[in-house]
């Protein structure tokens, strides 16, 4: 048996599906209390040979702590998954408590360290060690990570003493972990990263007897996502040296990783060189040679041309399945020839082809991005047909029914709508789709001239909900009798039954997906099939609204006094308050090349209902093909992006003095002017916690200190519209859903590197901060960037200040509408804090004294306070 191998055997895999932050769809489960799906999940990865099982709950709209305890209780009950130890993973100590208290046999924490001072880390230390658990320790100090050699160890060193002489902790159960970071950046300091780990774990392993050290292997090949080959081959041989050099465990993908030897020369030279830090031409060599590895590194096999000699209409049911463009109008043309008509070959032979992909979708066979690339397939196949059926003048074909669908007044987010209109045109429904920001009176005058069958109103703000609500009683005041289709990220089958479907006596229908739109309308145009529909939903309405009435607060609510009494507080006279390199407004312009290692690829496939964890996705069981082909698409729409510069990305910061007053800050733009900022503040009961409000992160003003808050606007979107309608007009949804899902990731993108510019350079309160993208999507930063209509901020009316603050419409073209939706919906905009314990946290439901008070400061109505306030209003 080799080294390697006696090596290789005595390492220990980390599993990480069972993290909320880290997997999607373990996320939906824990959300929707699916908790025997969730275990099947954590049994999967002891299956796939995990030998730790990390586990973390760490949600906003979570009670995280029930949920660990649930989770673990549960798992107890498992023999096939509680045979391997459990990490318990949160960033809040009383989670971690909590879980310790449940767990059965030796647990491992995930994580503590010297970042918040040796007090707390003691106390923490000598709590595990009661457990009898053992420990992850971060080379973190109060100064921030480590990122040399000396660093790291110096840190390392400084907490295993801590740990072994004061706290009596047992050294074979500290885990520590020395930070890994990306190489191949670019960036010349970045390029030892790789050593500086291996050789600070060497002498770790060296000098402090029986730990162990553990690492985030994703992070060293950031710098090459989108090339699985190039990044699986820089795992193996960062391990290959890291394990030689003493790391014993890691949170690794095995099925993603390349055996060391089998590696080709070449590109396993040019890892080495990076990894090891060779030379100075390292990273361009490795950049140069990455391209022949792009996909599989192979040849690319020749096309497969067999189903060309299959008869014309398997042909076309093999294109339209496939979403293959290159032949359909050589095979539709075959068609119209031998049919007696060419509007028979829409109903004929396009529609069965069309129905294979209903049903196949519908059996889960065939996931949305194939969907609506079948779609850009038929259109092809409809368009070159067109002019034919014109000049027979024969009508059109007859469809199973005509559906108006919009985005509602004030509301520019229209990518969901895109979808679910695409997937029932092919399903033979004729759709007119009137846009975003559609006032009532337009949707329903066109339902009545084009005589719709139903109607499907789609928003994503607060506000739509409300103006859904008028679409309704409008459509009663008008004795309308179409089926309501109610569908949008905000939307729900609670909100459906309480607030829309009591004003109108006809269908209204809630639509949580473009899966389900499909079998809703068939039901609805169907004579047979609509009254029983709609006697199942009055039985599923009233019993929502009976639960909803029934329904009591999770936590007991308190007084807004009460609430103010536990605010989040701090010595102000000792927290260090940075003074910003340059208070004031500034524009900010970005090249989308510079945004794309930004990206936070995980929400890209959710839009295209692909649930998993990027890069975890591209090699799932179930969905890893079409997501690696969806994401090579991206990739290549992304450099024609960058290229042509069709798309634009422009943003706004500004910092400035600020001060709070109870729930309010008071910023000063200049001298002598003051503007307000509102903030609602939790008002639950919270025996081990505070009632939260943003104020309670800036100075009072009572302290006598001058504090800081910054505010920004970007948007990755100019241009898109343009961009996404020039494809639509040629056929191609595809791409012009593309266009939207891209843009919306460049901003995200963009908002991403901004805060990390604000952060470093521009009010510079932590200069030193080196993190990789993995940890700026897990938020491991100091400070927080909330955004209006969010929890922590939830109305959306404060928009309008930062827009004034900051000149937004004047400097960059960034709107708001009626609604405080932004336009173009491709943008971010929010507060910065730099408070080092300033945390996101949901203000969820708040009582009428506080309606009273915020209205007040507002000098709102009461009715006013409601409209807005209403969706946190308790009762």
């Amino acid at each position: 048996m080799s080294e390697q191998t006696i090596l290789a055997s005595r390492f220990i895999n980390i599993g990480e599906r069972t993290n909320v932050t880290g997997s999607a769809m373990f996320k939906r489960l824990i959300l929707e209390e699916d908790y025997e799906t969730a275990l099947e999940v954590a049994k999967q990865q002891v299956e796939n040979g995990a030998q730790i099982i990390d586990i973390n709950m760490d949600e906003a709209m979570l009670d995280s702590e029930a949920a660990m305890v649930r989770f673990l209780n549960l798992i107890a009950a498992e023999p096939d998954i509680s045979k391997v130890p459990i990490m318990i993973d949160s960033s809040k100590w009383t989670v971690i408590e909590a879980g310790l208290k449940c767990v059965q046999g030796k647990a491992v924490v995930n994580s503590i360290s010297l970042k918040e001072g040796e007090a707390p880390f003691i106390e923490q230390a000598k709590k595990i060690k009661r457990y009898g658990a053992a420990t992850v320790v971060m080379a973190f100090d109060e100064t921030g990570q480590a990122d040399t050699i000396e660093r790291k160890y110096d840190i390392c060193a400084r907490s295993y003493k801590i740990l072994v002489e004061e706290v009596g902790f047992p050294p074979e159960d500290i885990i520590f972990d020395p930070n890994i970071f990306a190489v191949a950046t670019g960036i010349e300091e970045h390029n030892n990263y790789a050593v500086d780990f291996i050789e600070a774990t060497r002498k770790i392993r060296q000098n402090l007897p029986h730990c162990h050290v553990s690492g985030g292997l994703s992070n060293i090949s950031f710098s090459f996502r989108g090339n699985n080959p190039v990044r699986e081959a820089m795992h193996s041989v960062f391990l290959y040296h890291a394990i030689r050099a003493g790391m014993d465990m890691a949170i690794v993908n095995a099925g993603q990783l390349e055996v060391y030897d089998e590696i080709p020369k070449e590109l396993r030279d040019a890892v080495e060189d990076v990894i090891l830090n060779r030379h100075d031409e390292a990273t361009d060599n490795l950049l140069e040679l990455a391209p022949k590895y792009q996909g599989d590194g192979k040849a690319a096999k020749a096309e497969d041309l067999s189903w060309r000699e299959l008869p014309v209409n398997k042909r076309l049911e093999h294109g339209l399945v496939k979403g293959i463009t290159d032949y359909i109008i050589e095979d539709t043309e075959a068609a119209r020839l031998a049919a007696e008509k060419p509007l028979h070959v829409i109903e004929g032979p396009l529609m069965d082809g069309m129905n294979v992909v209903g049903d196949l979708f519908g059996e889960g066979k065939m996931f949305l991005p194939q969907v609506v690339k079948s779609a850009r397939v038929m259109k092809k196949a409809v368009g070159h047909l067109q002019p034919f059926i014109e000049a027979e003048k024969d009508g059109k074909s007859q469809s199973n029914g005509k559906i108006v669908m919009a985005t509602v007044k004030g509301d520019v987010h229209d990518i969901g709508k895109n979808i679910v209109g695409v997937v029932l045109q092919c399903n033979n429904f004729e759709v007119i789709d009137l846009g975003v920001m559609v006032p009532c009176a337009k949707i329903l005058q066109v339902a009545k001239d084009e005589g719709a069958d139903m109607i499907g109103l789609s928003g994503l703000i607060t506000p739509s909900l409300d103006e859904m609500v008028y679409v309704a009683k409008e459509m009663q005041r008008l004795g309308m009798d179409l089926p309501l289709l109610i569908g949008g990220a905000t939307t729900s089958k609670a909100h459906t039954a309480v607030k829309i479907e009591q004003n109108y006596d006809h269908p209204v229908v809630y639509v949580p997906n473009a899966s389900r739109a499909v079998g809703v309308c068939q039901q609805l145009i169907s004579d047979e099939l609509r009254p029983q529909l709609a006697a199942k939903l009055d039985k599923e309405y009233a019993t929502v609204r009976e639960q909803h009435a029934r329904k009591q607060p999770r936590s007991k609510p308190i007084s807004l006094e009460a609430a103010r009494a536990n605010k989040f507080s701090c010595d102000w006279s000792a927290v260090d308050i940075v003074t910003p390199a340059q208070l004031g407004v500034q524009e900010v312009s970005v090249d989308l090349a510079t945004l794309v290692d930004y990206i936070d690829w995980t929400p890209f496939f959710m839009t295209w209902s692909l649930a998993g964890k990027y890069p975890r996705i591209l090699t799932d069981e179930v969905v890893g093909r079409e997501a690696t082909e969806l994401f090579n698409d991206a990739q290549h729409m992304l450099q024609t992006l960058i290229a042509d510069k069709t798309l634009q990305a422009k943003g706004v910061f500004g910092l400035f003095a600020a001060n709070s007053v109870l729930d309010d800050i008071e910023i000063y733009p200049t001298v002598g002017q003051t503007v307000i900022a509102h903030n609602l503040r939790q008002q639950t009961h919270k025996p081990k916690g505070f009632n939260y409000c943003l104020s309670d992160y800036i100075a009072p003003k009572s302290s006598g200190r001058t504090d800081y808050i910054g505010a920004f606007a970007v948007t990755g979107g100019i241009g898109e519209d343009e961009l996404a309608e020039r494809f639509i007009a040629q056929g191609d949804d595809y791409n012009g859903i593309m266009v939207k899902a891209l843009a919306d990731r460049f901003a995200e993108a963009f908002a991403e590197y901004l805060h990390q510019q604000v952060r470093k350079v521009h009010w510079a309160y932590a200069p030193n901060e080196t993190l990789g993208n993995d940890d700026l999507i897990r938020e491991k930063y100091q400070g927080i960037r909330p955004a209006p209509g969010y929890a922590a901020c939830p109305e959306h009316t404060e928009k309008q200040l930062i827009w004034d603050l900051l000149q937004v419409e004047e400097r960059i073209g960034m709107k708001l509408t009626e609604s405080f939706a932004m336009w173009p919906g491709a943008s971010v905009s929010g507060w910065y804090f730099a408070h080092p314990e300033a945390r996101y946290f949901a203000v969820a439901q708040i009582q009428t004294d506080q309606r009273d008070d915020y209205a007040l400061r507002k000098k709102w109505s009461t009715e006013t306070a409601d409209m807005w306030l209403g969706p946190n209003l308790n009762g």
